[in-house]
Formats: C-alpha cells, sequence, structure tokens
C-alpha cells in the first residue's frame, strides 16, 4: 500500500503532521504539500512559471505552488510508483457545501481523483486545532474502512468533516449530501499607506440549507460528515429541458 499525503495549509501545518502519524503502519508514504498556506485555491494549476520541490529535514517534500500543483507534480514524475490512495488535510477549518468549490484541500484529493486513484479530504470544523490527535484518529479508522471494503465504484472520492471534540474518535458518523451556504459577505476595504484602496474576500456566508442529511447538519449534531463527491458538473436533470430549448431556436 502506498498513500501520498498532502494539503492545503503548508508543510509545516500541524494538521498535515497529524494526518502523517495517522497514516503510518498503512504502507508506504510519501509528503508533497504546498510551501505556503494556500487555501481558497480550488484545483488551480501553476501554468506561468516553473515549480520547484524542495525537502525539508523531516523528509517532507514541498512545492512553490497550489495542493493541485502538488499532487499532480507528484504524480507525473516526482515518485517512482503510483499510490494507492491520496488523503488531504487534516485542514483546519471545515469545507462543507459551497467551501467545496474553493477549497485547496478538497482540490488536492481531488486531483488524485482525476487520475484515477481513491481520495479522502479531512477538515476540522473549527480553526485553532483543537482536539487535533482526536481528528487525527478518525482519519486514521475511515481510511482503514475505506480500503478495506469500498461499497461504491472505484476510484472515490470522500469529503470528510470532523467537528473538534476530545471524543471525535467516538461521534457517530453520517453519509451526507453537501449543503449550501448563503453568499458571501461583502469585502473588506482598507488603504495601502500609499493611499491605494485594497480589498479582502468577506467571511464566507451562514449556512442556508442544512437540513437533515447535509453535511452541516450532521456536523452541527456532533457527527462526523462523510460526503461522497463526483467531478461531473452536468446538470443532467436539466439537459431534456435545453435540447427543447435548442430544438424551438433551430425551428425558427
Amino acid at each position: 500500500m502506498r498513500i501520498l499525503i498532502a494539503n492545503d495549509d503548508g508543510y509545516l501545518a500541524p494538521g498535515l503532521a497529524a494526518l502523517v502519524k495517522a497514516c503510518e503502519g498503512l504502507g508506504e508514504l510519501d509528503v508533497v504539500a504546498p510551501e505556503q498556506n494556500a487555501s481558497g485555491t480550488s484545483n488551480s494549476l501553476t501554468l506561468n512559471r516553473p515549480l520547484s520541490v524542495y525537502t525539508a529535514v523531516n523528509g517532507i517534500r514541498y512545492i512553490n505552488g497550489t495542493p493541485s500543483d502538488c499532487v499532480h507534480v507528484a504524480l507525473t514524475g516526482l515518485l517512482a510508483h503510483r499510490p494507492d490512495l491520496v488523503v488531504s488535510g487534516i485542514n483546519q477549518g471545515a469545507n462543507m457545501g459551497d467551501d467545496t468549490l474553493y477549497s485547496g484541500t478538497v482540490a488536492a484529493a481531488m486531483e488524485g481523483y482525476l487520475f484515477g486513484i481513491p481520495a479522502i479530504a479531512f477538515s476540522q470544523i473549527d480553526k485553532g486545532w483543537n482536539h487535533l490527535e482526536a481528528a487525527s484518529l478518525v482519519a486514521r479508522e475511515i481510511i482503514q474502512q475505506a480500503l478495506s471494503a469500498v461499497p461504491a465504484r472505484t476510484p472515490f472520492l470522500l469529503n470528510v468533516n470532523i467537528p473538534n471534540h476530545p471524543d471525535a474518535q467516538r461521534l457517530p458518523r453520517a453519509i451526507t449530501r453537501l449543503g449550501r451556504r448563503h453568499a458571501s459577505e461583502a469585502v473588506i476595504r482598507q488603504t495601502s499607506p500609499r493611499g491605494e484602496t485594497m480589498y479582502w474576500i468577506g467571511a464566507a456566508g451562514d449556512a442556508r440549507e442544512a437540513g437533515e442529511g447535509t453535511d452541516f447538519h450532521a456536523t452541527a449534531s456532533g457527527r462526523v460528515s462523510i460526503t461522497p463527491l463526483q467531478v461531473d458538473l452536468t446538470d443532467h436533470a436539466a439537459v431534456p429541458s435545453w435540447q427543447k430549448w435548442l430544438a424551438a431556436r433551430s425551428a425558427e
């Protein structure tokens, strides 16, 4: 068993160290992570400059790029062997609902999935790394369970969100769907020392669709949320309507 580990908080993040520890003994580990915090970079690849790979004193390799860069480079030339699993995290803060579209943590796992490799993204609900060791125990159990008996097609892509709880390992787990958030809050304007107006992206909106069955509801109820994801963004239900629309336009 070979496992590739990545994240988006950077190679020095405590969450990455916790995930590496969680995977110890499960197989041969390779760790490739961003040099700096790359939260919110989604699935972006760096195409306007070359990337450099460095090795830290603890053996972790890090790249001056995005989470997707890390997994992409690892799979297309850096690693001598193809991994059997890609895991990402443990992220500082939740990646639920619309967050998954922006998340570098989910993107790193998704990059493995795009290459046909099973992948799991792990996040803690709250920031601050509280009860990180407990979250790592949850991650280890889910990895072991997913590898021992997969109930769905392979490869798979799972998004796991773990409440910051000292007994997180004992919390019930739920298979969920993504909820939805309200639109983000307004940007924050500041003035630079040169008198220029600067803009900070505003905070994420509150949960809008957080009913039973969603990741928001599960974690708010004290459960670990496990959401199976897919890459296909096609609105399949709307295809017939658009086909009729196109036919009507063609008949004019």
